[in-house]
């Protein structure tokens, strides 16, 4: 099957949709497709290798910036769009984007999920050209249903079928400011019309967005996320200094604040002699107020020796990271829609303490690798975390169970697997 993957880059940072997307396109790859990933907005960047993408950017976010701000922009030389979306110039970018104010971020999505009807269309067309002229793809995959504006133009003028990922943009959408984030959710009801298959990560996303979308009966389909599983070797935590450990985006809305709430809480206590807090994952550098805010109140409580920062890491270092820890938290302060941190922890042997809340019942349920706790309560959290700090022998057998589940049910060739399946329907669904 001849695959498009139509995925936006972050241009700085490792995400997770993008290390879904990266992982899912190599598995399809092995299992004999031909599958193109194509990066959108920004360079793609995982954590195994920058800039990872083998196809360059096919439609730039400066160019797609100015367009919505000047219709006339697209008329201007092609030296001139090379120039801009050349991977230097939309790197740079990418280190302003927390400049963007929320009144044209709203814009830049509206106009993107407006399709042929909206300002940015000059420069998205540029885009169903190059498909057009491509050998035929059976089917268009977007990674994440912000691009769906693409959507009724693909199905209609290229008669190509469309499946479509659902990653947690919600949580997105939702913070743009009116009359933006009303408006958007209309225009992706309108567009869910043109799509084949909604691909959610879990039975509480499927659910959710099933009646903000009002999908059809059938239309969304659950797909658990996978990793290369093998890749992550089994933690051997020093048992004199236990470790606490965060990996996910360094930002107040994947519980930070509450994790280091709980963290001086603990320490507080005095119950776990040297515990320790080990924070990583992406940082960009509209995070760094944020996380200077939460150095200060450490060093407030005295305990700076006893937390780490690991932003950005790559792939190699993330893997030594997991093998460091004794117990794992990203406890998110909404529902996530997925959380693919909780199984690279499980994969690594490391049992997770998460809110209960969003997908994470369902990863406990799949894996036995953890326990669940009172969502946004520092208290709850800490008291989690101790019981299990305490208990050698639960961490033992949670380890052990999680690492076989997650190697049979959440790897990357399981996804494929899956993938393919739904890819069949789709095409079927389309003749």
């Amino acid at each position: 099957m001849r695959i498009l993957h139509l995925t936006p880059g972050t241009g700085n940072f490792h995400c997770g949709s993008c290390l879904r997307d990266h992982a899912l396109i190599k598995a399809l790859r092995v299992r004999g497709h031909d599958a193109l990933m194509a990066p959108l907005y920004l360079p793609l960047v995982t954590d195994r290798e920058f800039g990872a993408q083998e196809l360059p950017v096919q439609i730039g976010g400066i160019s797609l910036f100015l367009q919505q701000k000047f219709t006339w922009f697209h008329k201007l030389p092609r030296f001139i769009h090379r120039w801009l979306n050349s991977p230097e110039k939309l790197r740079l970018a990418a280190k302003g984007m927390g400049m963007t104010s929320a009144k044209s971020l709203g814009e830049m999505t509206l106009g993107s999920l407006l399709g042929s009807e909206g300002r940015q269309w000059a420069e998205w067309k540029k885009l169903i050209e190059w498909i057009r002229g491509e050998k035929k793809f059976d089917v268009v995959s977007l990674s994440n249903s912000l691009l769906t504006g693409l959507a009724p133009t693909i199905e209609k003028e290229l008669g190509i079928p469309i499946v479509c990922s659902l990653q947690g943009e919600d949580s997105f959408l939702d913070t743009l400011p009116e009359p933006y984030r009303t408006q958007c959710w209309a225009a992706m009801q309108r567009n869910a019309r043109s799509v084949r298959r909604f691909i959610v990560p879990s039975q509480f996303y499927a659910d959710h967005m099933r009646q903000r979308l009002d999908a059809a009966e059938g239309q969304i389909k659950v797909l658990p996320n996978g990793i290369d599983a093998t890749a992550f070797t089994t933690s051997s935590p020093d048992p004199n200094w236990p470790v606490i450990g965060y990996f996910a985006r360094m930002i107040h809305g994947k519980g930070l604040t509450t994790l280091v709430d709980a963290f001086i809480e603990l320490a507080n206590r005095g119950s776990i002699p040297r515990l320790k807090l080990r924070v990583g994952g992406a940082k960009t550098p509209l995070d760094e107020k944020y996380v200077d805010g939460l150095q200060k109140k450490i060093a407030e409580a005295g305990l700076t020796s006893r937390v780490e920062w690991h932003p950005n890491l790559d792939f190699k270092d993330k893997v030594h990271f997991f093998h460091d820890l004794t117990v794992f938290s990203v406890p998110a302060t909404y529902g996530e829609a997925f959380g693919l941190y909780v199984i690279e922890a499980a994969a690594s042997g490391v049992p997770f303490v998460q809110p209960d809340h969003g997908a994470f019942p369902e990863l406990l349920a799949a894996t036995e690798g953890g326990v669940l706790c009172k969502p946004d309560d520092p208290k709850a959290l800490a008291d989690a975390l101790e019981n299990l700090l305490k208990d050698d022998v639960l961490r033992e057998k949670m380890s052990r169970v999680a690492m076989a589940k997650v190697r049979q049910e959440f790897t990357a060739t399981r996804m494929a697997e899956r993938f393919e399946t739904l890819l069949l329907e789709a095409t079927a669904s389309a003749a």
